[in-house]
């Protein structure tokens, strides 16, 4: 028997059992013993009964004073009762509906209760506790994950069948040298140690060596697949021009601003290829620390490319970057889908030719007759939106030129470095002076007729408004449909201002005839769903409001609220919601309270887990079996020794790294290609 053989092969399975089994993804034994348990009873530790603390879990020693005795309390009700008492005290047990479980007990006998402990000073008592005879019982006990026909008792005895072979069945994949570096337990002895912990000491080794397993292979093969390897590139960055730039802007780069300039150029000026994300919360500043890279970059005879997802964002930027660079003689250019044919072909020739520095655009960019001269730089912005093979494909252009990726969408640092584990990252924590916080308050339905007013009120004065809602057309009951909402409104409460509808539905060119009505100010209030663009710049938006606002988890109403508070108006949001369920609350009371992106993020993935976080599956992140994103420290150790490892031995060539293709190849369940 392997870690390969069928579980319904194992003793005590079958086919019927197997097929149970396999509801659980649980198919081979390997897959059984790699079915970590989902929590633990602590049975080693006991209480005595006047020290158990109320209404929560604890493990009571205890003598039996007599058999207990049933009585029928109504047709098919048995209840059995009996005293126990630990020496000092008595505690009353009571077991319902269970003959087996009562009659296991002999009077006399000594057995451990698990349970809560109910009752009052006086007098304990503890109701349908689990039993165990001492001799069975003074462990740490598994808790699995169970389906119908299958509980945890069951899982954790099909366990300990498969351990009776008494074999080793798994291969370390983590080479001798570096487990003795970092102290982690031998793989065969941690997998044994969480089914069946020793004692606590133990568990948390087991688990620490376990998580970082799944972390540092789980980094190995994000490496490989996406070729980070420390390349050397003939772009050759040979003086820092940062500080000329800086003396040309109007304002002073904040703290985080100037540390990310210093880090890429640092890495620019190296022998390798730079290759960092620039995370920053909306308004932090990313474009300016872009636009002094290009400027390094361009005056040591380079040219940039600058890609946007969208049309909008790729305008915007350029116009920005015009202003960058207006009294220097760096020529900037534009190609988007919408550039007429006669200005794409002038376009293209100019950068070929090398008299255009910067091209900034969208995928338009990457079409087979765009051609650099030489090419130095390439930067993505919101890179979410494109994947490593549209960046791939950019920098295909040019000979191993630095990239630089920027997104606004916050993401924890941890899971920054999953998703991009072939990136170094910079993150802008702290915003220019000068911008002020929005302001967020959660209110019910009944109050949406202030919130209304207020609207108006800002509308009124000049500025624009949104209003969000999460369905397009209606098919849920109570939630407010955007495309009849915005009729509704349009012809009563917002009569006479100038109201816009977006949302996913519509063509990419609509949606972008819409979205330059606002941008003009044409349109004064836009009603949308969640497609308003991340990063569109709207400084005269001011005011939003977002119904049914528990339909969008954290980081949604984040990204939506970044849409205001981008120019020197105060600026509001207000979440309607009538939800009153927990979770619900908790997003409104973390939205009310932070604008922080990256603390929110933080709480996103908390309550939601990497999957529904950033769509795992999407980004093409394998399942963990125990590792979680925010298991921080370990998930940074293991970056580290991963990169050491990738640098060293790139095609783990080495006799003690071949077992990591092995590792990568299962975790990445047949993604993975070796090189």
């Amino acid at each position: 028997m392997d870690i390969n053989t069928n579980i319904q092969y194992l003793k005590g399975v079958g086919e019927k059992r197997a097929r149970l089994l396999n509801k659980l993804d649980i198919f081979t034994v390997g897959d059984l013993l790699r079915f970590y348990p989902r929590d633990y009873m602590d049975w080693s530790k006991t209480t005595s009964v006047t020290a158990a603390p109320f209404d929560a879990n604890c493990c009571i020693r205890a003598v039996v004073n007599h058999k207990p005795k049933g009585a029928k309390v109504r047709k098919g009700m048995t209840i059995y009762k009996t005293v126990a008492t630990d020496g000092e005290a008595l505690m009353d047990i009571t077991i319902f509906n269970n003959k087996y479980a009562a009659e296991s007990l002999e009077a006399g006998g000594e057995y451990l209760f698990y349970g809560k402990v109910g009752g009052n000073l006086r007098r304990r008592e503890m109701i349908s506790p689990m039993i165990s005879p001492v001799e069975n019982g003074l462990r740490i006990r598994p808790i699995y994950h169970q389906s119908a026909g299958i509980n945890s008792k069951a899982i954790e005895k099909l366990v300990r069948q498969a351990y009776e072979t008494g074999k080793d069945y798994f291969t370390d994949y983590i080479p001798q040298s570096l487990r003795d570096r970092l102290c982690l337990m031998e793989v065969n002895r941690a997998i044994y140690e969480l089914h069946f912990p020793t004692n606590e000491d133990m568990l948390a080794e087991a688990r620490r060596r376990l998580i970082f397993e799944e972390l540092f292979i789980f980094q190995l093969g994000l490496m490989k697949l996406k070729g980070n390897r420390k390349e050397s590139t003939p772009v050759t960055i040979e003086r820092d021009f940062t500080d000329e730039f800086l003396a040309s802007l109007p304002f002073t780069l904040t703290g985080a601003q100037s540390r990310a300039v210093r880090e890429s150029i640092g890495q620019m000026t190296s022998q390798y290829t730079m290759n960092r994300l620039l995370q920053g919360d909306v308004g932090s500043g990313k474009t300016a620390v872009a636009a002094a890279l290009i400027y390094t970059v361009v005056k040591n005879g380079y040219q940039c490319a600058f890609m946007a997802p969208t049309e909008i964002l790729a305008q915007q930027h350029y116009k920005t970057c015009l202003k960058f660079f207006k009294d220097t003689d760096i020529k900037v250019s534009l190609l988007t889908g919408s550039v007429t044919a006669a200005n794409k072909r002038e376009v293209k020739a100019r950068l070929k030719s090398g008299e255009t520095k910067l091209i900034v655009g969208t995928h338009a960019l990457i079409q087979d007759d765009v051609e650099f001269n030489n090419l130095g730089l390439v930067i993505t912005d919101e890179q979410h939106r494109f994947g490593v093979k549209h960046r791939g494909a950019l920098s295909s252009k040019g000979n191993r030129p630095h990239t630089l990726v920027m997104s606004a969408t916050p993401i924890p640092r941890t899971l920054a470095l999953m998703l991009y584990g072939d990136l170094d990252v910079s993150i802008l924590d702290e915003l220019p002076p000068g911008r002020q916080p929005i302001e967020t308050y959660a209110i019910d339905t009944q109050k949406r007729p202030r919130a209304f007013n207020y609207v108006k009120k800002h509308l009124d004065e000049g500025r624009q408004g949104y209003i969000v809602c999460p369905l397009v057309e209606e098919g849920e009951t109570d939630l407010a449909a955007a495309q009849e909402y915005s009729e509704n409104i349009a012809q009563g409460f917002f009569s006479g201002y100038t109201v816009g509808l977006l949302h996913g539905k519509m063509k990419p060119k609509e949606k972008e005839e819409v979205m330059a009505r606002f941008v003009s100010g044409e349109i004064k209030l836009l009603v949308s769903t969640t497609v308003i663009e991340v990063g569109v710049d709207v400084p005269n938006s001011v005011i939003m409001v977002i119904e049914n606002a528990e339909r969008f988890g954290l980081s949604q109403l984040h990204q939506l609220r970044g849409r205001i508070g981008r120019g020197q108006h105060k600026s509001t949001c207000i979440l309607i919601t009538d939800a009153q369920n927990e979770a619900a609350k908790k997003r409104m009371k973390i939205m009310t309270s932070t604008t922080d992106g990256f603390k929110i993020a933080d709480e996103d993935l908390k309550m939601r887990g990497p999957g529904d976080f950033f769509g795992s599956r999407q980004h093409g992140l394998p399942e963990m079996k125990i590792a979680m994103l925010t298991d921080t420290a370990i998930l940074n150790e293991a970056n580290r020794f991963a990169r050491e490892i990738i640098i060293d031995d790139p095609d783990f060539e080495k006799e003690e790294n071949k077992s990591l293709r092995e590792g990568i190849a299962h975790l990445f369940s047949g993604e993975y290609v070796m090189n």
